[in-house]
């Protein structure tokens, strides 16, 4: 019964990877590109660090969603992520939801930098 098993998770494997979805959750494609990065801080309006908030980021194509709790430097960080595909991201602060931002499949950066503002004090 193993080997049938691995024979199948071998195939489901290979099939995510060929369509990219394998891609979007961390994984290496055939050429060993292992994605962007999209790293950044969540901060008040006056630019002081807000631990504890809740990022979120939206893959377009699947609408799968994955979340990250900011540290104490208000920092995120999403690892692995699609070159093909666009991205939401937005963040929310004890209710205090920012703007939403657009991670355009054009923009070619492997590794993106993004600050997040919410207008509270």
């Amino acid at each position: 019964m193993k080997p049938k098993f691995m024979l199948a998770a071998t195939l489901v494997f290979t099939a995510l990877v060929g369509t990219g979805v394998a891609q979007s959750f961390g994984v290496a494609d055939k050429n060993g590109d292992q994605g962007r990065n999209v790293t950044g801080q969540v901060l008040t309006k006056s630019d002081a660090p807000l631990s504890e908030a809740i990022v979120y980021l939206k893959n377009t194509k699947t609408l799968t969603i994955k979340s990250f709790i900011t540290e104490k430097d208000g920092g995120y960080r999403f690892h692995g992520l699609s070159q093909n595909v666009d991205y939401e991201i937005y963040a929310d602060y004890r209710g205090q939801k920012s703007s939403t931002k657009t991670i355009s499949s054009f923009d070619n950066r492997n590794n993106i930098t993004l600050n997040i503002r919410i207008n509270t004090q």
